[in-house]
C-alpha cells in the first residue's frame, strides 16, 4: 500500500483531502490510491440528501451532521454544488450553512462542484464517499444540487435516500409523477411551521399509498415494488412481505431544520432503513443490485474512454462524412464498432 492509502486508512485528514482532490481531477494515479483503498471500505452508512431547490437541505444536513455527532459517529460530507455553464466556475456554497462544525475533529466536510455532470452529483462523488469510508467515516452524507423530477443518481450511491420537500412546490398531480420521489427511502416534509405542509404529507401519502397497492397487487415478480427503484428478481408475495417486512414504506416525516425540529425523528427512520437493508432478503438483494450497476456504469464509462481514444482517427473521419450526408450516423456508429472489435 502507498504512503497516501496508509495516511488515509490510518485517519490523516490531511490525507483524505488530498486523495479526495486527486479524485475529483483526476489526476493521473488515483485509480490505483481507489483501488488500494478499496478493501477498507463498505463500513460507512450512505445517506443521500435530495430535493428541489430552496427546500433546505443544506440546513437540514447541517442539522443531520449534529444529531450524528451526538451519537458518537465520525461523519463525512460531500456538498454538491452547479458549476456554471458559461464560466466554469462555482460558488461551492452549501458549506457556509454548515460552519459552526469547521473546527470539529470528527467531521469532514468536502464541497465539489457538477462540473457540467447531469443527475445531481459529480462526476466523482461516488469515488469520493470511497475515500471518506476508507478514511473512517461512519456516516457519509451526500447533498445533491437541487433536482427536477428525473435526477436519480444519488440513488445508485447512497444507501439511504431522503428526499427533502418543501409546502408550495407542487400539487398532488406532481406528487403522483414518476420520478425523484419513486426513489425516496425517507421523506422529510421541511419547513413544516408554513402553511400547505399537511397538504404536501397527505399528496406523499397517497403517492405511496397508490404506488405500493398497485404493484403488490398486480403481482408482479420484477419491478418497483420495493421503494428506493431498484429492481429485485425475488418478491415476496403480499401475504409474506407483509409478514416478514420485506416491503419498506417509505415514512413521510416533518421537520423545521432551522429550530431543529424533527431531526432526531429522521435520524432514527434512517437507522431504521440501514437494519431493513442488512436485515431483509429484499433489503440485501437491493444492496447487491446497486454495486451490479456501479459495475456496468464503469464499464460503460471505460470502454467509451477506451473507444474514443482508440478510434480517433476513424471517429474524425466518421463525422466528416456524415456531415458531408455521405454517411449516416447510425451506421458510422456501426462501424466504428466493428473497427473498434478488430483491434
Amino acid at each position: 500500500m502507498s504512503q497516501l492509502a496508509e495516511r488515509i486508512v490510518s485517519g490523516d485528514a490531511r490525507a483524505a483531502a488530498r486523495a479526495m482532490r486527486d479524485v475529483d481531477d483526476r489526476i493521473p494515479g488515483y485509480l490505483d490510491l481507489l483501488k488500494e483503498i478499496f478493501p477498507s471500505t463498505g463500513r460507512a452508512t450512505v445517506v443521500g440528501v435530495t430535493g428541489n431547490p430552496g427546500a433546505g437541505k443544506s440546513t437540514l444536513t447541517d442539522r443531520l451532521i449534529d444529531a450524528y455527532r451526538k451519537q458518537g459517529k465520525k461523519v463525512g460530507v460531500i456538498c454538491v454544488d452547479p458549476t456554471s455553464p458559461y464560466s466554469g466556475g462555482a460558488i461551492l456554497g452549501d458549506r457556509i450553512r454548515m460552519t459552526r462544525h469547521a473546527s470539529d475533529a470528527g467531521v469532514f466536510i468536502r464541497s465539489v462542484a457538477t462540473r457540467g455532470h447531469l443527475g445531481g452529483l459529480s462526476r466523482s462523488a461516488r469515488d469520493m464517499v470511497r475515500v471518506l469510508d476508507a478514511y473512517g467515516c461512519d456516516v457519509v452524507i451526500v447533498e445533491t444540487v437541487g433536482v427536477g423530477q428525473d435526477e436519480l443518481e444519488v440513488t445508485r450511491t447512497a444507501h439511504s435516500t431522503l428526499v427533502v420537500m418543501a409546502p408550495g412546490l407542487g400539487d398532488e398531480v406532481q406528487a403522483i409523477k414518476a420520478g425523484i420521489l419513486e426513489t425516496a427511502d425517507v421523506f422529510a416534509v421541511n419547513k413544516a411551521d408554513r402553511d400547505g405542509a399537511d397538504s404536501t404529507v397527505r399528496d406523499l401519502e397517497l403517492m405511496v399509498a397508490l404506488g405500493s397497492e398497485a404493484l403488490v397487487a398486480s403481482g408482479k415478480r420484477r419491478g418497483h415494488v420495493v421503494h428506493g427503484g431498484v429492481k429485485v428478481d425475488v418478491v415476496p408475495t403480499a401475504e409474506d412481505a407483509g409478514a416478514k417486512g420485506e416491503i419498506w414504506m417509505p415514512p413521510i416525516l416533518k421537520c423545521v431544520a432551522t429550530r431543529g425540529e424533527g431531526i432526531q425523528e429522521l435520524v432514527a427512520a434512517l437507522d431504521r432503513h440501514a437494519a431493513w437493508l442488512s436485515g431483509t432478503t429484499t433489503g440485501r438483494a437491493r444492496r447487491h443490485l446497486r454495486l451490479a450497476e456501479e459495475v456496468r456504469e464503469s464499464l460503460r464509462e471505460t470502454l467509451i474512454d477506451a473507444a474514443t481514444s482508440a478510434l480517433a482517427s476513424e471517429l474524425d473521419d466518421a463525422v466528416a462524412q456524415v456531415e458531408a450526408r455521405a454517411l449516416d450516423p447510425y451506421t458510422a456508429t456501426e462501424r466504428l464498432l466493428e473497427a473498434f472489435r478488430r483491434r
